[in-house]
């Protein structure tokens, strides 16, 4: 057989096992809850959900990470995957956060359980006080990927250090989009 018909096989191999899923054999389709129910679209949020509650997600540290360490530990390449929480850890609070935030789309899909301060600058791996439902999608673009994006660039400039750790601890945790326009550019890419 040729690569290109063992690739056909696979294919439809897999299009016969997702068949039973995506409801097209009938009554063998599974019910889904509400956390994975399917909303008609991509649901868009107001630029206020872009920041976390202070009381609820105020950021915590990291104790094993201090200025001293960056060489280390944060600027090392491949330190978060060594810290980072367990899936199963971050979906459990993911739900509760999504609860305890008030929010009414309860599709997890919508929101990333992403860290205030995040782990490439010394943010705690899993205390739930650094921790919180980021909306994906945030009007004007504020959304998950535009602090990703905050992220990336303020652990580049603490590792060649034109900016001081506890700087871009406070940065990022005060107001990340305030952060943003300072050090990324004034608004998000589209």
């Amino acid at each position: 057989m040729t690569s290109v018909a063992i690739r056909r096989l696979r294919l439809l191999m897999l299009t016969a096992l997702l068949v039973p899923t995506v409801g097209l054999a009938g009554h063998r389709h599974r019910q889904r809850d509400h956390w994975h129910s399917h909303p008609q679209r991509d649901v868009v949020f107001a630029v206020t959900r872009a920041l976390p509650q202070r009381r609820l997600t105020p950021g915590a540290l990291n104790p094993r990470v201090r200025q001293g360490d960056i060489r280390r530990t944060i600027c090392v390449r491949g330190y978060t995957r060594l810290i980072r929480p367990p899936e199963r850890y971050t979906e459990r609070l993911k739900r509760e956060q999504i609860r305890a935030y008030g929010y009414a789309d309860h599709w997890l899909r919508s929101y990333e359980e992403d860290h205030l301060i995040p782990l490439e600058l010394g943010g705690s791996p899993t205390s739930p006080r650094n921790l919180w439902p980021e909306p994906r999608h945030v009007a004007g673009g504020w959304g998950a990927h535009a602090k990703d994006r905050l992220e990336d660039r303020l652990h580049w400039l603490v590792c060649h250090r034109r900016i001081a750790l506890a700087g871009a601890q406070r940065a990022i945790a005060s107001d990340w989009i305030r952060a943003y326009r300072r050090f990324v550019r004034p608004g998000p890419r589209r």
